[in-house]
């Protein structure tokens, strides 16, 4: 039995069915966009199987992007979760057939309560199809299972037409990608948004020393502070230079090298640094990295030190470049 053969037949059937898809698109598809659009409550999604793991997606996508959403199965609803519902909201119920029970169930009510309904059904004049005031089209010529039975073409076609209605919403809110952060904080894309370098840096038990602090003293508070640099103020406690591991594995091979020396003579002179601290942590990764540096120094306007920001302590936040 050729495996791949199967799996590409497969591929190709619901390939077809999501392009019939799109050339059948019409007003419908239009009508319910600006049903949503007009609702002032929840977006709630319901259906049974196959087509309520589908919804349940669903209503997680229309929630991230702009449309207040959630998922009811309609046999909860049907044992007191129906109060779930607003007169405010709007239903999209999925069901491929169109009679599933549990759905069929819960439609009078539905109406009854006047509240607005897009039915997702592969037929029109199914129950669902005649209680919807918008139907939408889910219909497949065959599903991608060999026995025709098995929901796959149809569940696929199912999905992409729920994250073209998302699409849709989202363009037409002027839905935006800081407005996706928003909702994403954890996310990668929330932490390039919304993480400042004052969340990240650090601002306790620095390695500071004056600049006639000598180097094998300088050594030790490296060592101590754990960060492969030491910063160096001046009398006025401003930042003038940094001596990293680099700038001293460079001073062991000058002739004259000297232990007692000021680590200031061989640090680097007026250190790349930064002072604003409402900086995006991602921002300040791209200064890092173009800078080739470990270390960003944080100063005030005066040039005090106020803290740093070390680029493992940005990769452990799981912090990118935007």
């Amino acid at each position: 039995m050729d495996l791949i053969k199967i799996a590409k037949e497969t591929l190709q059937i619901e390939i077809e069915a999501l392009e019939k898809m799109a050339t059948r698109l019409d007003g419908n598809f239009l009508d319910a966009v600006e049903l949503i659009l007009n609702t002032k409550g929840k977006l709630i999604i319901t259906g049974v199987g196959k087509s309520g793991l589908v919804g349940a997606k669903m209503a997680a996508t229309f929630a991230s992007t702009g449309t207040s959403s959630f998922f009811l199965h309609p046999t909860e609803a049907l044992h007191g979760d129906l109060g779930m519902i607003g007169k405010e909201d709007a239903l999209l119920a999925i069901s491929n057939s169109g009679e599933s029970e549990e759905l069929t169930k819960i439609l009078p009510h539905i109406k009854r309560f006047e509240i607005p309904l897009i039915g997702m059904t592969g037929n029109k004049e199914s129950s669902l199809g005649r209680y919807a005031d918008v139907w939408l089209d889910i219909s497949v010529e065959k599903e991608a299972c060999p026995l025709n039975t098995a929901p796959t073409a149809s569940t696929t076609l199912t999905m992409a037409l729920g994250d073209a209605l998302a699409v849709a919403l989202m363009k037409e809110r002027g839905f935006k990608k800081e407005d996706f952060a928003s909702f994403h904080p954890g996310g990668s894309l929330g932490k390039q948004l919304f993480v400042k370098i004052k969340d990240l840096m650090r601002t306790q038990d620095l390695p500071i020393i004056d600049e006639r602090t000598p180097l094998k003293e300088a050594i030790v508070v490296m060592s101590q502070g754990k960060l492969g640099n030491v910063l160096i103020v001046n009398d006025n406690g401003e930042l003038t230079a940094l001596l990293s591991d680099g700038d001293l594995r460079r001073a062991l091979m000058q002739e004259g090298f000297n232990m007692d020396e000021p680590a200031y003579r061989y640090a680097t002179k007026s250190p790349k640094s930064y002072h604003n601290t409402e900086l995006l942590a991602s921002e300040a990764l791209e200064i890092i990295e173009d800078a080739r540096i470990q270390l960003l120094p944080i100063t005030d306007e005066a040039g005090h030190i106020a803290g740093v920001l070390h680029i493992h302590d940005l990769v452990a936040a799981g912090i990118k470049r935007t």
